[in-house]
């Protein structure tokens, strides 16, 4: 991932090894990461099990927020493509027993990658 990909926001996969050793204090023994999509310093790791969002905060990036979500309480997501003019997409994923999907931004090319690994899982 290039820096003018980074300032932009594009997300990007990258190989499941470059980031083994970070995610391995998080990863369950029966777990395997299968994909990975990184966004300057934020991650959506696709398991196994379940979609991990990491999210980075701060300037230095020592305060880390991790939300798990399980395939299988994953009720449905929704992705709004940029238009010709608008580089941006979002994503929209909503949980079982939560009122508000979760909302993330992303750049178009990347939210095709994305959205076909989610459908992978929930539907496997």
């Amino acid at each position: 991932m290039g820096l003018l990909d980074a300032i932009m926001g594009n997300a990007s996969e990258i190989d499941v090894s470059e980031v083994s050793e970070e995610l391995a204090p998080i990863i369950g023994a029966t777990e395997e990461v299968q994909q990975v999509f990184k966004v300057v310093r934020d991650m959506y790791v696709f398991t196994n099990k379940r979609l991990l969002l990491i999210d980075k905060q701060g300037l230095t990036g020592r305060k880390v927020d991790y939300h798990s979500i399980p395939y299988r309480a994953i009720t449905q997501f929704k992705i709004e493509t940029a238009g010709h003019f608008d580089l941006d997409a979002e994503i929209k994923i909503w949980v079982s027993g939560q009122d508000q999907p979760i909302e993330k931004e992303l750049k178009k090319d990347t939210v095709v990658g994305i959205q076909q690994t989610l459908a992978t899982h929930m539907f496997a």
